[in-house]
C-alpha cells in the first residue's frame, strides 16, 4: 500500500495500484429530565416535610403546603433548572448535552460513519507483464492503470449528504483529478454510487450524495467550545475496510494549530487519537456523542534532521469550519469568499537569488486576463517580496498570507521591477473552483 505524504504529513487515503447537517439546533431534552429527575427529589422532599408539618401542627393552615405540592411537574422543573444553573452544574449541558460512556458514543455515531472507495485513473509505464513501475526501461511503455483509494465518511442528512475529505476523492498526488467513480459504503455494509456534489481542496472538504433515504445523521457540536486535554475519540477505516469501524481514543492535544499541508495554510485541531491511512474524513467525536471535527492528516514518522520519532500527532478539521464550507458547497457548488490574486508564479530560492542577482520572493511567471493581479498592474517578471510589509520568500508563504483575507480584501504587495522596489494595491478577487 502506498500512501500520501504531505511534506512530512500523511493524510488518510491509501492507495492501492490494483488496475443532521445542517448542525442541529441545541436541544434542551436531556436538561429537561435531568431537572424533571432534580424535581421529583425536590417534591419528594418536600412531600415529607409537608407532612410532618401538617401532622404536627393542626392549627396551621395547610392550604399553602397543599398548593406547593400541585404544582406541575414543568413549573417545579424550571426552578431546578434555575437551581443548577445558578450553582453553575449544567453549563456543559447548555452547550453540549448529557456526557455519554465511550460505548454509548460509538453506538450513537457508528451508523452515520461510512466508508469511501474512489477509483482513479493514473498514467504511468508498465511493462508486459501488467505490474507498474514508476519508471525504468526495458519494455515498459506509456499506459494508464486504475488506482483505488480508501476513506471514511459522515452521514449529515437523513436523505444521504455525506462529507469527507477532498483528498478521498480527488488525488493531487499522481494526477489522478477527480475520482471517475466514487461509492459509499454503509455501516450496515450496503453499497451505493455516489454523486460528487462539491469539494475544495484547498480547505480539503468534499460533498457527496447516494440515493438513499432515512439514514442516521451525525450530530455536529461546537469545535469552538474544545479545551485543551478534552477527551475524544475518532472512528474510521485505517488501511481500507478489512479494519472498518476502528475506534480509538484520545484527547484535545492542541488547539488552532497553523499547519501548512502541499502549500495550503489550515488551522487544524490536534489530537493524540491514532487516525491513519483510511481514517481520512471521519470523525472525531466529543464526549457528548457530537462530531467536532473531520480527520484529515497526521505528522508522519519522522520529523526535522535529528528523525526524531513521531507518534500521536494527528489533526482534524474544525466542525465549525466543516459546517461553513458544506453550507457554500450545497448551495453554490465551491466554497465562496476565497481569495484570489489571479497569477502563476515560481519561487526565487536563495541559490537562484545569488545565481542570478535578483531578490529572494516568488517571481511572476504569467498574470491571467482580468484578474485582481491584472487590474493592480501586475506583470510578468514581477517578484513579490512582501504582502502587507510582511516579508515572504516562497509561493506558500505568499498564500498563506493571502488566504487570511477574503475576496473584496485590499492587499498591498511590494515587488521587485527592473531593479527597483515598487508597491501594488490588490483587490482580490473571489475564487470559483465550480465545474
Amino acid at each position: 500500500m502506498n500512501e500520501y505524504n504531505y511534506n512530512n504529513f500523511e493524510n488518510g487515503t491509501g492507495f492501492a495500484a490494483d488496475g443532521g447537517y445542517p448542525k442541529k439546533p441545541k436541544k434542551h431534552t436531556a436538561l429537561k429530565i435531568t431537572a424533571f429527575a432534580m424535581s421529583m427529589a425536590l417534591v419528594s422532599a418536600g412531600s415529607i416535610g409537608i407532612y410532618s408539618e401538617i401532622a404536627g401542627m393542626k392549627n396551621r393552615n395547610a392550604s399553602a403546603a397543599v398548593e406547593q405540592m400541585e404544582k406541575s411537574a414543568d413549573e417545579v422543573a424550571e426552578e431546578a433548572d434555575l437551581i443548577l444553573q445558578n450553582v453553575g452544574l449544567i453549563n456543559s449541558e447548555h452547550k453540549n448535552g448529557k456526557v455519554m460512556e465511550t460505548e454509548d458514543i460509538v453506538d450513537k455515531l457508528l451508523p452515520s460513519v461510512v466508508g469511501i472507495e474512489s477509483k482513479f485513473k493514473i498514467a504511468g509505464m508498465s511493462n508486459n507483464s501488467g505490474f507498474f513501475f514508476g519508471f525504468g526501461g526495458g519494455n515498459n511503455q506509456p499506459s494508464e492503470y486504475t488506482a483505488t483509494a480508501t476513506g471514511t465518511g459522515v452521514v449529515i442528512t437523513e436523505d444521504g449528504y455525506i462529507v469527507t475529505n477532498a483528498h478521498v476523492i480527488y488525488d493531487s498526488e499522481n494526477g489522478g483529478g477527480k475520482a471517475e467513480s466514487v461509492s459509499v459504503i454503509l455501516n450496515d455494509d450496503k453499497s451505493y454510487d455516489a454523486e460528487i456534489i462539491g469539494y475544495d481542496t484547498d480547505c480539503d472538504i468534499a460533498v457527496l450524495k447516494i440515493d438513499a433515504k432515512g439514514l442516521t445523521a451525525a450530530e455536529f457540536g461546537d469545535s469552538d467550545s474544545l479545551r485543551l486535554g478534552e477527551s475524544v475519540i475518532a472512528i474510521g477505516n485505517p488501511l481500507g475496510f478489512e479494519l472498518k469501524d476502528t475506534v480509538t481514543g484520545g484527547m484535545i492535544s492542541g488547539l488552532d494549530r497553523d499547519i501548512t499541508i502541499n502549500d495550503k495554510a489550515m488551522t487544524l485541531i490536534q489530537t493524540d487519537a491514532a487516525i491513519n491511512s483510511g481514517n481520512s474524513g471521519g470523525p472525531l467525536i466529543n464526549k457528548y456523542g457530537q462530531v467536532i471535527g473531520i480527520n484529515s492528516s497526521k505528522m508522519s514518522s519522522s520529523w526535522g534532521s535529528s528523525e526524531a520519532s513521531i507518534e500521536g500527532i494527528g489533526f482534524a478539521i474544525p466542525s465549525n469550519e466543516v459546517s461553513d464550507i458544506v453550507d457554500d458547497i450545497m448551495e453554490y457548488g465551491y466554497v465562496t469568499g476565497k481569495p484570489q490574486l489571479g497569477i502563476s508564479c515560481q519561487d526565487v530560492t536563495e541559490s537562484i537569488s545569488q545565481m542570478y542577482d535578483m531578490p529572494v520572493g516568488v517571481y511572476v511567471i504569467a498574470v491571467t486576463e482580468d484578474s485582481a493581479a491584472d487590474k493592480a498592474g501586475l506583470q510578468k517578471g514581477d517578484i513579490i517580496t512582501a504582502i502587507d510589509g510582511n516579508e515572504v520568500k516562497s509561493t506558500e508563504e505568499l498564500n498563506a498570507k493571502k488566504n487570511k483575507h477574503s475576496a473584496g480584501d485590499e492587499v498591498e504587495l511590494t515587488i521587485a521591477r527592473d531593479g527597483e522596489e515598487k508597491k501594488v494595491t490588490v483587490t482580490l478577487d473571489e475564487m470559483s473552483n465550480k465545474e
